[in-house]
């Protein structure tokens, strides 16, 4: 079996807001240590801002500690 050449990425709103996209990238074009950031939407804010490219599994974790304690 094929390994599979693209990769995910999580662009994570710099707003604190919890809204992230995914990209799916080629591994092999991919630059190494430089990390992804865009301008894109956030329609938790409504506005555009700054979407950093972050790991989901950490971010995962933190807003479920955030939403579990507000209940």
């Amino acid at each position: 079996m094929a390994k599979v050449a693209k990769e995910a990425l999580y662009l994570v709103s710099s707003e604190g807001t919890g809204y992230f996209y995914t990209l799916r990238v080629n591994k092999k074009k991919r630059r190494g240590d430089k990390k992804l950031a865009l301008t894109k939407y956030d329609p938790i804010a409504q506005k555009h801002v700054l979407f950093e490219e972050k790991k989901l599994s950490r971010l995962k974790k933190k807003y479920a500690k955030d939403s579990g304690a507000a209940a």
